[in-house]
């Protein structure tokens, strides 16, 4: 099947789906679910089987480790969470036909603000093949159409898994099409010169990809970088939540764009807070990669943390624009909370950034000046996720500065339409309007229900 004819059918289904109910969406979403029960085994041996290749390719030293973690269904709760999201999904609110502004403009002449699809999404992943059926079940909620590819590290489990989803649709009142899978990179190429049918793309992944897709298309793309995700140790940290949150930022998941790369340290802290930090870190079999004063400072230390030779080492300047997505984090010395935010903005992706700290001013500060999707106070790089924010799933983390940031969930897969009505037995004309004529009224109409 050609590229056009992908974009063209997905485009079809997109615009016969849109009287479908919210219900009728909803069975779907079962249904899928349902489908990928049944299909568990097939999807965990294809799965297996990707795994087994990706393996030779880490082997081979073509393919990082942390690749090869985000591939396994079988790693942790990853199936039951896919699973879960569904339900969690389906039971949200609908977030289309919502009125978002009303008004009157003239006596019978009512002018409303309402929520609806984008349209077409071509969304581009790596590794990560639950992603095709969180993205699956956000767009068949949404009422967005949807063309797929997945890395090709999980083709194998990327197929199984688009059989199930295209088998649970045919069931249903949702256009089997309506989600579809690609396999290759021609494909993608050719896709993205679909601007036609296609309306959105969301690349998921490196800077490297997202940059090749905005460079290659004329279609909007809403960018899913990689997570140089920072914490920041400020004057005023509390030691154990310093502990807490720096540790779990790093070691929870350490290939998820939501984890740690980089280490703040306010100079105060040095020979206090850092220590202790730094052992907890060592501990747990992290690498530190530190500037000139934080290694000089553990150099000090009495007795010398244990692994200070085999798992510390000097940073370099490349160190702080890396993604490690490994136990590794990179380690800096600031003199002031405004050097942190400075050295934050200039090096992080943006992502997700943390503070550690007991004094609100400086919290506030840092929450209003650091320039990224999510800015927390002694809580977590990791709580940045759909699921943990309660969108049910995530198409991704956005990173950009259009319509949706952060994570994005339904509400980052609607836009809105304008919807005009005259009540007028003649109907409204422009005509009428004007200099030494009737006036707009432009009064608030309260509702959030469209009457019509």
């Amino acid at each position: 099947m050609s590229s056009e004819t992908i974009a063209k059918s997905a485009k079809a289904a997109f615009e016969q789906s849109q009287l479908l109910t919210a219900s009728e969406r909803a069975t779907a979403l079962q249904a899928i679910r349902k489908q990928l029960e049944l299909r568990k085994d097939d999807i965990l041996t294809a799965n297996a089987e990707d795994i087994k290749a990706a393996r030779a390719e880490v082997d081979a030293g073509r393919m990082s480790e942390a690749l090869l973690n985000r591939l396994d269904l079988r790693r942790g709760d990853k199936w039951e969470s896919m699973l879960q999201g569904i339900d969690d999904v389906a039971a949200l609110a609908d977030p289309t036909g919502i009125v978002t502004y009303a008004t009157e403009l003239d006596d019978g002449l009512e002018l409303y603000r309402v929520s609806c699809p984008i349209g077409v999404l071509l969304v581009i992943f790596e590794a990560r093949p639950e992603v095709v059926v969180n993205i699956a079940a956000l767009a068949i909620k949404s009422g967005n159409a949807a063309i797929l590819k997945g890395g090709k590290e999980s083709n194998r489990t990327t197929l199984v898994l688009s059989e199930a989803i295209s088998a649970g649709l045919s069931q249903t009142a949702v256009p089997e099409n309506y989600i579809q899978t690609i396999q290759t990179r021609d494909e993608v190429s050719s896709l993205l010169k679909q601007d036609r049918y296609i309306d959105l793309v969301i690349p998921r992944g490196s800077n490297s990809l997202v940059r090749s897709i905005q460079n290659s298309t004329t279609i909007p793309v809403m960018g899913h970088a990689d997570g140089l995700c920072s914490v920041y140790l400020d004057e005023h940290a509390n030691l154990e939540k310093a502990l807490r949150v720096v540790v779990d930022s790093k070691i929870d998941y350490p290939s998820a764009c939501n984890a740690a790369e980089t280490l703040v340290v306010h100079e105060s802290l040095l020979h206090t807070i850092w220590p202790a930090v730094a052992k907890a870190l060592l501990d747990a079999n992290v690498r530190l990669l530190c500037d000139p004063p934080t290694l000089d400072a553990l150099k000090t230390i009495s007795p010398v943390p244990s692994k200070l030779d085999s798992h510390v080492e000097a940073s370099t300047p490349e160190s702080y624009e890396t993604e490690h997505l490994s136990l590794v984090i990179s380690v800096v010395a600031v003199s002031s909370l405004q050097a942190a935010i400075q050295f934050i903005n200039s090096h992080s992706s943006h992502h997700t950034d943390a503070i550690i700290t007991e004094n609100d001013t400086a919290a506030s500060m840092f929450c209003r000046a650091v320039d990224s999707a999510g800015t927390f106070i002694n809580a977590s790089t990791r709580f940045a996720d759909g699921f943990r924010y309660g969108f049910g799933t995530e198409v991704g983390i956005s990173t950009g500065r259009i319509h949706a940031r952060g994570p994005v969930g339904l509400e980052g897969l609607v836009i809105y339409k304008y919807m005009m009505k005259s009540k007028d037995s003649n109907g409204h004309i422009v005509g009428e309007f004007g200099s030494g004529k009737k006036q707009f009224k432009h009064k608030k109409i309260s509702t959030t229900v469209l009457p019509f």
